[in-house]
């Protein structure tokens, strides 16, 4: 007997077993919700050019917006005010923007250590999950067309005191005002928000949208993603309004690009070179289109790493007083 063991050891028994094995595990994943909420048009030929209307002759300006003229009493006969629609005569135009990657994978590991998992498959599998995770960044940060890029100045609201306070996303629901969808947050600013609305007694309540819970303020969701700037405890709340019919934001893509494995996303093989080496294209094509200037706002210098400090004073309860009982005659 070795090593005075009458059984096999754990460590030898080990080599004749099976381990059970996982697919890759990358912990970069995120939900990528700003995805499902934002509705897509789909573009013809990778242009969307955004037509708005210019100051109209014969309109006044009534609330920041422009009204036709009334027309004259009744009992009056004078000409009828005349007016027409113009249009800009230079429009925005919006080109898909693209992220690409190519991803090489050597025949000999492909061929020989593909089972239980497909290795060409674990790997495209990864990467995509990459792009889309940059997909993602790109809609909120990019400086062209990016949601913080397209922010109007007189959209950019700053906090009273550097807290989200609930009066703070007030101003922004206040701003875009027409059938707001949803804020686009930080996951910690959602919890500094949440802070906030404990401290004053009225904590947010929650719904359940695409089978997962989410905070709401005045039946809005705060829509969470860790691609929203945080910067040495600052961050931005976004509000937006979504939909071409609502003239709010909207994501752009071209549906049925060559080698689409879903939508404006392709994955192309490209060949093996005289190292055994495969290659294969991953592109991506979107943009991002805020149709116009009152469909976004944003919350700006949100402060979500300052905790408020609770005291509690405790009191003992007093002591009830002893009950006399009546002497039984």
């Amino acid at each position: 007997m070795a090593n005075g063991r009458g059984t096999v050891a754990e460590t030898a028994a080990r080599q004749l077993a099976n381990a059970t094995k996982t697919r890759a595990q990358w912990v970069g994943i995120t939900p990528r919700w700003l995805i499902p909420f934002l509705p897509w048009t789909p573009v013809e030929a990778g242009i969307f050019r955004l037509n708005r209307v210019k100051q109209t002759r014969g309109a006044t300006a009534v609330s920041g917006a422009e009204v036709v003229e009334s027309s004259p009493p009744r009992d009056e006969d004078p000409d009828l005010p005349e007016t027409f629609v113009d249009y800009d005569e230079t429009p925005r135009e919006y080109f898909l923007s693209a992220i690409t990657t190519v991803l090489d994978v050597q025949t000999r590991v492909s061929d020989l250590y593909s089972r239980p998992f497909d290795q060409i498959q674990e790997q495209l599998r990864i990467l995509i999950e990459k792009v889309k995770e940059t997909h993602e960044s790109e809609l909120i940060n990019n400086p062209e067309y990016g949601l913080l890029a397209s922010v109007a100045p007189s959209m950019v609201i700053p906090t009273r005191t550097g807290l989200p306070m609930p009066d703070d996303l007030d101003e922004l629901i206040a701003a875009v005002w027409k059938e707001p969808t949803f804020f686009l947050v930080h996951p910690a600013a959602t919890a500094a928000f949440g802070r906030e609305c404990t401290r004053r007694g009225v904590p947010p309540p929650t719904v359940n949208l695409f089978g997962s819970p989410f905070v709401t303020w005045r039946g809005l969701p705060l829509v969470p993603s860790n691609k929203v700037p945080l910067e040495n405890g600052v961050s931005k709340i976004l509000l937006l309004r979504t939909g071409e019919k609502k003239q709010g934001v909207v994501g752009l893509f071209q549906p049925g690009v060559p080698g689409e494995v879903s939508p404006s996303l392709s994955v192309r093989f490209m060949g093996i070179n005289r190292k055994a080496i495969a290659s294969y294209l991953v592109s991506l094509y979107s943009s991002l289109a805020v149709l116009t200037e009152d469909a976004l706002a944003v919350l700006d210098n949100v402060q979500v790493d300052q905790y408020p400090e609770y005291t509690h004073t405790y009191l003992k309860r007093a002591a009830a007083a002893p009950r006399s009982r009546a002497r039984k005659r």
